[in-house]
């Protein structure tokens, strides 16, 4: 896989799964991450918000790490999220996910503390310039109330080669035109919105970093193909069908909502790690009323 097309096709930002007494289960997150490029996803994206990262100590980032490393086998590259409270650890996980054999990384801005572009923009240069691995970086707004312009975007583009992609996630697909409009092929625009992927697609994305292909990965892929490949009108089909499932991705308690979905179908345990607790009552019959009807109208049923 050339280093530009791995910012291309379907990228599955993997939860970590859980085992019942709360630790990380390797086992079935190997075999996850196979299942999801068997399905046709081009590469394994960990240690995101979906992957519950910050409820990780450093050593469980670095084992996960190797487990999806050895899983793939260079089948498909692993791209963790690089995230850390402090600069100094953010950097030490892009040296310590280079050194275990991740081909790419995903460049996020630091947890919790959020400022103005002097000191985000020193943050992701220290990143950036941590290793030679292609990155790929994290614009999240809503989630990290850090928004990266497109004129910073391009101004990080410009002093670092490495920087190949931007998954954006503001919720606005005017940004991918607008990155596009400044940098050409330069770089590569990821949709990181599991709702917006024909939207993004038409404006001229060429990845999605997606969630719900956790539990439903033939579909993901399928959709992305159609979209790409067709336009809106040749995906509307499915991705109307899908649509109420990939709103799950947009509101706070996500993560809870995908695993939901994960284990209703029998792609993994809605086990998350505390503060974050399983759904119950109302939430929970609201999202399975969601759940039961994707799965009584699927396009294959």
């Amino acid at each position: 896989m050339t280093q530009a097309s791995m910012w291309q096709g379907v990228l599955p930002a993997i939860t970590t799964p859980f085992t019942a007494d709360g630790q990380v289960d390797h086992e079935f997150l190997a075999r996850h991450a196979s299942q999801l490029i068997d399905a046709g996803c081009r590469g394994i994206v960990p240690l995101g918000s979906l992957g519950e990262a910050a409820t990780l100590a450093f050593e469980e980032k670095l084992a996960v790490l190797r487990t999806l490393v050895k899983a793939m086998g260079g089948r498909a590259p692993v791209i963790p999220g690089i995230a850390a409270l402090s600069t100094d650890e953010a950097v030490r996980l892009a040296r310590a996910a280079e050194a275990s054999g991740c081909r790419g990384l995903m460049v996020l801005p630091p947890y919790v503390y959020s400022t103005d572009w002097r000191e985000m923009g020193a943050h992701v240069r220290a990143v950036l310039s941590a290793t030679d691995l292609p990155c790929m970086l994290y614009n999240n707004p809503i989630a990290y109330t850090t928004d990266f312009a497109p004129a910073q975007i391009a101004e990080l583009a410009a002093e670092f080669p490495n920087l190949q992609a931007v998954k954006e996630s503001s919720g606005d697909v005017r940004r991918v035109t607008a990155v596009r409009a400044l940098l050409g092929d330069r770089l590569q625009v990821l949709v990181g919105l599991d709702d917006a992927i024909v939207e993004g697609l038409a404006a001229g994305a060429t990845g999605w970093v997606a969630g719900l292909v956790n539990a439903y990965p033939k579909e993901s892929v399928k959709l992305f193909a159609l979209a790409r490949d067709g336009g809106a009108e040749a995906a509307q089909s499915l991705y109307f069908w899908f649509l109420p499932l990939l709103r799950l991705d947009t509101v706070p308690k996500f993560v809870q909502l995908i695993k939901l979905v994960q284990e209703v179908v029998g792609m993994g345990s809605e086990q998350v790690r505390a503060p974050r607790l399983p759904l119950a009552g109302a939430e929970r019959e609201a999202a399975m009323k969601i759940i039961r009807h994707a799965i009584a109208t699927h396009p294959e049923a």
